[in-house]
């Protein structure tokens, strides 16, 4: 099997023109990247506002496990099949943070004949919204030290000051540092840090709003810090919002690329799937399904991170509603939560993992049926897709769709999209097309006008399975303080871990009975959420021993290599 840079490098793609132009975009509504990319104006939804929306379909998955469940190759795979039947889709997806890229994970085109090309470009700096987002960031730091220094006319609590700066590399270094360092012309000394920019609330903003005015309110409403009698800071109080609009009037276009069967694909904004909602531009999934019969989006992380937040945050805000779920597993990912076995980076993997083994496998299916009636909760119909392996066995095979089938799956079918791209996915999309023409009965999971501390145990007790939860004095006096500004309507979105569906990444598989520790809440006004954390969360990721970049390199010809 050739690698998956290799295959995207012998695509046959078609110039992005002519791919908008079949999707139904004007040539007018096109800022051009070159051949094979470019943004595209709001105003094509302006243009189609009164066209009727396509079916609308999440993918979601298992809780990750270090093996990878192919969520991305399903999300890109399904699209392209549910072209070969003869349902005209479009898929959206994130865009990737460089950090992973060159870190320990990798990019997030896509892979083997399942990819979005340029799968270069699209996994390195795209059209430069990234930057955008970090220079939006980073001016508002300025800004907002500067304000401090220079008489302090906003009355600001430097000791409440919660923003930080932001740069879209994993650099475990610029977790902790201390500023304003050398002398008075050179500011006030004082300790922040560095988050990685998909972390920052500028792409959650980006990724929720619906227009450039209301991402201009939602910037000045980004809360920085308090005044000394306890008021909030905004964005528009330190006059900066005006500028970081400016900086990101372009980055608000959503990119359009295509897959390796020409499939159009938008690609816009890559906000964190833990601290923030972890899906991709609510702007680009609308303008999608007015041009699409399908619309193929995906949701960070497994179903109790990406997918819960897409229907209670994301479809909250958009006020679009899912027409069906599908959901990724493996075997060797189900095996991994029955706690058996461990995955040890750089070593072979547990032969136990790729032979035939069904009691393991029966007890890891245990998460997936979890999942499902997660998801069931929000009457969405859910089929579930079997990333296969060469390693899988009939036996595994047909014991995961037994068990999906008896927790609530609509259908659970066999998906060989990375070996065979929409060739090998058209029983998913068959299966995901009968599930989409169901009646909706879609609802969100708590409403807005009960108190945090319901919400927060809502999704704690019925999503995550806990018993209940607890909250450290830190989180109690946030939620009290939250609830007398009035930004108790805001839905909240659950920081934890994604490697379990508890709070500790150690408990495998369908964890019952356990307390959630909520240690802190905040806010993010400005995207329209509160965050609770649920344990220490690292905004900062950090490089392995031998980081995925060591590979990357220039060829004689100008060629990029070692890409995955």
């Amino acid at each position: 099997m050739k690698t998956d840079l290799a295959i995207a490098q012998k695509a046959k793609l078609k110039p992005i023109k002519e791919i908008a132009k079949n999707l139904g975009l004007k040539e007018k509504e096109l800022f051009l990247y070159g051949n094979y990319m470019a943004k595209v104006s709001l105003d094509a939804l302006s243009r189609l506002k009164n066209k009727k929306n396509g079916k609308y379909i999440d993918v979601t998955a298992i809780t990750p496990t270090p093996l990878g469940e192919g969520k991305t190759v399903n999300t890109i795979g399904l699209a392209m099949s549910l072209n070969r039947i003869g349902k005209k889709t479009t898929v959206c997806i994130r865009q990737p943070s460089l950090g992973p890229v060159f870190g320990i994970k990798g990019g997030a085109a896509g892979g083997g004949y399942s990819q979005v090309v340029p799968m270069e470009d699209f996994n390195l700096h795209l059209t430069g919204d990234v930057h955008a987002v970090s220079i939006a960031h980073n001016l508002c730091a300025a800004f907002l030290d500067n304000s401090v220094l220079k008489g302090n006319p906003c009355n600001i609590d430097p000791s409440t000051i919660k923003w930080r700066r932001a740069v879209d590399v994993s650099d475990r270094f610029l977790r902790n540092i201390k500023i304003g360092l050398g002398g008075e012309q050179d500011g006030i000394p004082r300790d922040t840090g560095f988050d990685i920019t998909v972390a920052s609330e500028v792409m959650a903003i980006l990724a929720l709003t619906d227009g450039l005015r209301d991402m201009r309110k939602r910037i000045g409403r980004i809360v920085l810090a308090t005044t000394r009698d306890g008021k909030p800071v905004t964005a528009d109080c330190i006059k900066v919002a005006g500028a970081m609009t400016v900086l990101l009037k372009d980055a608000i276009k959503p990119n359009l690329l295509q897959t390796l069967e020409n499939t159009p694909c938008f690609v816009h904004a890559g906000p964190f799937a833990n601290i923030a909602h972890g899906n991709s531009s609510i702007l680009a999934d609308k303008i999608a399904l007015k041009l699409s019969d399908y619309v193929v989006t995906e949701s960070g992380f497994g179903a109790d991170c990406g997918a819960e937040k897409f229907m209670d945050i994301k479809c909250r805000i958009s006020g679009l509603k899912p027409d069906a779920v599908l959901m990724v597993c493996t075997v060797r990912a189900l095996k991994m939560h029955s706690g058996r076995f461990s995955v040890v980076a750089g070593k072979p993997l547990d032969p136990g993992l790729l032979k035939e083994d069904l009691e393991p496998l029966e007890e890891g299916c245990s998460n997936l049926e979890k999942h499902i009636k997660n998801i069931k909760l929000f009457g969405v119909p859910v089929v579930v897709a079997i990333n296969k392996f060469t390693t899988d066995t009939k036996k595994e095979i047909e014991l995961i769709r037994k068990k999906a089938l008896l927790a609530g799956a609509d259908d659970a079918v066999l998906s060989e999209v990375w070996a065979k791209g929409s060739k090998g996915g058209v029983a998913i999309a068959k299966a995901v097309a009968r599930a989409a023409e169901k009646k909706s009965k879609f609802k969100f999971l708590y409403p807005l006008d009960c108190s945090i501390r319901e919400k927060i145990e809502t999704i704690a007790t019925k999503i995550y399975g806990a018993k209940n939860v607890s909250y450290d004095e830190l989180a109690e006096n946030a939620i009290d303080l939250y609830t007398r500004l009035g930004y108790n309507k805001l839905p909240v979105c659950m920081a934890k871990t994604h490697l379990s569906l508890s709070h500790d990444p150690a408990l495998k598989g369908r964890p019952e009975g356990f307390t959630l520790p909520v240690k802190d809440v905040r806010a993010s006004v400005g995207a329209g959420f509160l965050y609770p954390l649920c344990g220490d969360m690292r905004t900062m990721p950090g490089l392995p021993t031998h980081p995925a970049g060591e590979k990357v390199d220039i060829d004689n010809k100008g060629n990029t290599i070692g890409l995955f």
